[in-house]
């Protein structure tokens, strides 16, 4: 943000003073192109983390928001991205779990991948390889992620030939 309050953008062209309208819409641009150039990096993993915004709507039901710089980042993300998950505390039945089958009943700390979901928690997952709640191990998770992109390279090979 630092960057785009000294960017002529981020001035206003009639009095010269500085817009932070103008600021935050050079940032969202800039976030976002940075994004798209991210998106198609070929094989290579590339993890985001980030903080979640919980607040009660006026309807009275809770709502998560990605803690982002601007609005245009946190709106976008999720179509750019191929995976959202988040880590948070579970009570559930670790007989409906076959991860956590050694755990017990209570709380447990675990990733929740897939939405909609019992909890209004943001989540996605474009690879279909993803459990609705995942062991909170990032290695094992992008394992799984990657053993589907590699069944399905050799598919798209044979079509292009």
């Amino acid at each position: 943000m630092g960057w785009a309050k000294t960017q002529p953008d981020a001035f206003s062209l009639r009095t010269g003073r500085p817009d932070p309208r103008g600021a935050y819409g050079l940032l969202g641009r800039e976030v976002i192109g940075l994004l798209k150039h991210v998106q198609h990096a070929p094989s290579k993993n590339v993890i985001f983390v980030g903080g979640l915004d919980h607040h009660i709507d006026e309807f009275g039901r809770e709502v998560f928001e990605l803690q982002t710089e601007g609005a245009k980042t946190g709106a976008e993300l999720p179509y750019i991205v191929d995976q959202i998950i988040t880590m948070s505390d579970f009570d559930f039945d670790a007989a409906t779990n076959t991860w956590a089958h050694n755990l017990g009943k209570g709380a447990h700390r675990a990733l929740c991948c897939r939405s909609p979901n019992p909890w209004g928690l943001p989540a996605g997952d474009r690879s279909g390889q993803l459990d609705l709640i995942e062991a909170p191990h990032l290695g094992r998770l992008i394992e799984k992620i990657n053993r589907s992109r590699a069944a399905a390279e050799p598919l798209q090979q044979t079509k292009g030939n």
